[in-house]
């Protein structure tokens, strides 16, 4: 099947606050056949454990994404003059069970794997990466984690359960999903509840590196080693928006002082290029909490330059 490079609909040929309600202003496509990246929303905050509305996190984020345009002026990429990109719509999660939905994700995604699509995925709670995970591994088998977060997410349970949005990657380590060697976490920080908090994933064989490790600097010497790290195996990257200090992403659920900047997100997202990414995820916003849209405005761009590392971008 011949390749359709979808372009975003431009703001010269529709004003911005109208027109297509998509990501990017990008055509909405059911049939996967040729499409290389597909930009899907998970509409869900029932794993959530302090503030909801994550559910409106996918429709945040395609709303404040109609300024962002098709050039990366920064880095030159060109990612719609390669790769075939469109908008896929929205998983249609459970909205009374949060194990119901971690299945409905689950299959919902497995059947990307009868494509060679990466998937881009605007959460949602942190939980909807478990059953992403879940489904990549079937065709990619356990795969590299570049893990940007306030908090580790290695929870062994939450009010009991095992499945949560601060359980993900204790799972994804008991299931085989994770090549621990090749796992990174960034921009962890606050209070936890006992001294080894941070501890459980370090000793599996994380490498992490907490939020006052990156006060004051650039993060790109970081990314060259994160990149030595992942090597060329598969590599998948999510991204929780409250890895980002509230000042400038107030709007998520369970905020902590002492981020990352707006600037170093998008140097972790960037430094990324080269890598084997089969996928990735932009988590946790929570439009209620976040009034100016700022949040959403943030994790829209963090989205589009993840897809401006993606293998396969032209560059000019």
């Amino acid at each position: 099947m011949e390749k359709v490079l979808h372009q975003p609909q431009g703001g010269n040929e529709m004003p911005r606050f109208g027109g297509r309600g998509t990501m990017l202003r990008l055509p909405l496509v059911e049939d996967l056949s040729g499409l290389d990246v597909g930009f899907v929303g998970i509409p869900l905050d029932v794993g959530t454990s302090q503030r909801p509305g994550t559910r409106y996190g996918p429709r945040g984020i395609r709303n404040e994404s109609v300024m962002i345009r098709p050039y990366n002026m920064a880095t030159g990429a060109a990612p719609f003059d390669s790769l075939s990109v469109a908008d896929i719509g929205d998983v249609a999660i459970n909205t009374y069970s949060l194990l119901k939905s971690v299945e409905l994700i689950e299959e919902h995604y497995t059947r990307f794997n009868d494509y060679n699509l990466i998937p881009l995925t605007m959460g949602g709670d942190h939980t909807v990466t478990l059953p992403i995970l879940r489904a990549l591994t079937k065709k990619h088998g356990p795969v590299g984690l570049i893990h940007i977060d306030a908090h580790t997410d290695t929870n062994d349970n939450m009010f009991g359960e095992k499945i949560a949005h601060g359980t993900t990657f204790r799972r994804a380590v008991e299931e085989g999903l994770l090549d621990c060697n090749r796992v990174v976490q960034i921009g962890q920080r606050a209070q936890g509840y006992t001294a080894e908090d941070f501890r459980w994933g370090e000793d599996q064989g994380f490498k992490l590196i907490t939020a006052e490790q990156c006060w004051h600097k650039s993060l790109e010497p970081l990314m060259a080693q994160v990149c030595e790290i992942m090597g060329d195996g598969p590599v998948y990257l999510s991204f929780d928006i409250d890895g980002i200090d509230p000042a400038w992403a107030p709007g998520t659920g369970t905020p902590e002082v002492g981020g990352l900047t707006s600037i170093q997100g998008l140097e972790i997202v960037r430094g990324c290029k080269g890598l084997n990414l089969i996928g990735g995820d932009l988590v946790e916003v929570s439009p209620p909490y976040d009034v100016s849209g700022n949040t959403s405005q943030l994790g829209a761009n963090l989205l589009y330059e993840m897809l401006c590392v993606l293998p396969g971008v032209s560059y000019r």
